[in-house]
């Protein structure tokens, strides 16, 4: 396997079978019970910005984007970031983040949020949350609430807990307390 015969293609529903695989393989069945996965349930991943990684007709990683909103802000949710074991420590997966991103800011999204480790993602250019601006569904570690800006102030304005954007309510569908 050479790095040349891997090849980055948007998602397709054919794909699925292989992601949760690749997903099961990684993070096991106790991924359906953090924070990211409850806001995932709630309404899926937006497949036009979601990619994956392929080594001839096998998936070998892939990436996920899903849309979502936090206070006034809206954005997308990066994850789960996956890939197979044999193909670890390659680029595949800081590959994968970076066509991610450029879709992203090529679609015109305003960040991008993740929870994952500064380290691995800090120089894809995330960055720490203020502690206390965002929270998630169910419990995380607050210093692996990362975000990139991709539309200066977009950060600033996601406040509160982060939901899916499917099921969030704009402040004017927001009824007034009388």
């Amino acid at each position: 396997m050479s790095l040349a015969d891997v090849e980055y293609l948007p998602e397709t529903p054919a794909h699925d079978p292989e992601i949760e695989a690749i997903n099961d393989e990684a993070f096991g069945p106790g991924r359906f019970v953090l924070a990211a996965y409850k806001i995932r349930e709630a309404g899926g991943h937006d497949r036009a910005m979601s990619f994956v990684a392929v080594d001839g007709d096998t998936v070998v990683a892939s990436v996920r984007m899903t849309r979502i909103a936090a206070g006034a802000g809206r954005a997308l949710m990066l994850g789960p970031l996956a890939v197979r074991p044999a193909f670890k420590n390659l680029g595949i997966g800081r590959r994968l983040v970076a066509i991610a991103l450029e879709a992203a800011a090529k679609a015109g999204a305003p960040a991008v949020i993740l929870v994952g480790d500064e380290p691995y993602y800090g120089p894809l250019g995330f960055k720490r949350f203020p502690r206390g601006q965002i929270s998630m569904p169910r419990p995380v570690d607050l210093d692996r609430l990362l975000h990139h800006e991709i539309k200066p102030g977009a950060v600033a304005k996601l406040t509160g807990e982060v939901g899916h954007a499917d099921q969030a309510r704009l402040p004017e569908q927001i009824p007034a307390i009388a």
